[in-house]
């Protein structure tokens, strides 16, 4: 269960469900603990891969050979994903942030879906081959790509760039091309991005704030308090005594992770977990408010009403139209 480039999986995490004649790519389904997931890898230039994943899941734990001198820089397309690096740090990228890392930095790695979906793209380049067989346009510059690893990541170190027009530029487009043009495409891209790093100036670039393990695991154990019992409403300062963690911490790895303040995330999950009682339950909308923590069904209303744009009376209307239109066309 190998691909033929260097993206080799050394646990039973993935099987092979296709691959086509020329070796150009290789679909994985991925095992998830509590969703699904699934990574197309397709063979660009000799040293260089590009794949896409999708995933539903909260997490998946991936081990690869601690390939020397090979690099990975990371897409996220839609929904956010974590990467925990064997230094100990934590990375995690938002729609449209890039990211650059060396694969022995990653050998035993989970990648965390803290808001349960991930679409993205990324791409292996191994810097000894594409060094000595380069892609052509490179071929007429002065880039030497071993140079990429002293730039972006000696010592342990990663990048993490956030989103801009000029990364969207190369990757948005990826995930819709028709088969027939996904090789010259892939090929122009994965060059178009070479050229992209090779003019960046990392001192200008402001360093995201770097997370440690210990940190991550508490706030995903406040995470797990929170979203248990929306009834429950507790301050920052009475989760910062109980998990002994300042407050400051607290905030700034609690947004670092999950990319919304906690007051907003918190706002935001209470009515998409009351979107999904209004469409699975005949609850009235006051005690479907009291559910997910709100004892005033006008503050309830008001509220749902600026995240989903319509009333929680109407939504739930909607749905129901929906559905029967559903059953009547079956």
């Amino acid at each position: 269960m190998n691909t033929t480039g260097k993206f080799r999986f050394l646990n039973q995490t993935s099987r092979v469900v296709q691959q086509n004649e020329d070796g150009f790519y290789t679909l994985y389904k991925m095992d998830c603990p509590d969703g699904k997931g699934d990574m197309t890898i397709y063979q660009v230039f000799p040293g260089i891969e590009l794949f896409l994943a999708n995933f539903d899941s909260t997490r998946c734990t991936f081990e690869h050979e601690p390939y020397v001198n090979t690099m990975q820089i990371n897409y996220c397309q839609e929904g956010r994903v974590g990467w925990q690096l064997n230094s100990g740090a934590c990375m995690y990228l938002g729609a449209g942030d890039l990211s650059i890392h060396m694969m022995d930095n990653c050998t035993s790695s989970t990648m965390s879906f803290p808001l349960k979906r991930y679409s993205g793209v990324g791409v292996v380049i191994d810097l000894d081959k594409v060094a000595a067989d380069p892609p052509e346009i490179l071929r007429d510059t002065d880039i030497d790509v071993n140079e990429f690893k002293r730039k972006f990541c000696e010592d342990d170190r990663y990048l993490v760039m956030p989103a801009r027009d000029e990364i969207e530029h190369i990757f948005s487009k990826l995930y819709s091309l028709p088969n027939c043009m996904q090789k010259p495409c892939f090929k122009l891209k994965v060059q178009e991005l070479l050229l992209f790093l090779w003019m960046i100036d990392v001192n200008k670039e402001k360093q995201r704030e770097q997370y440690l393990s210990p940190q991550v695991e508490v706030i995903k154990e406040i995470h797990k308090l929170l979203v248990s019992d929306l009834r429950q409403r507790p301050t920052i300062e009475e989760l910062s005594k109980e998990y002994l963690i300042n407050t400051a911490t607290l905030k700034s790895t609690f947004k670092g992770v999950y990319g919304q303040p906690i007051a907003t995330y918190m706002k935001e999950y209470r009515i998409r977990q009351a979107a999904i009682l209004l469409r699975r339950n005949n609850d009235t909308i006051s005690g479907i408010a009291k559910q997910v923590g709100y004892e005033n069904q006008s503050k309830f209303a008001t509220a749902f009403k600026k995240i989903m744009n319509v009333s929680p009376t109407e939504y739930r209307l909607q749905h129901q139209i929906e559905s029967q239109d559903i059953i009547n066309s079956l």
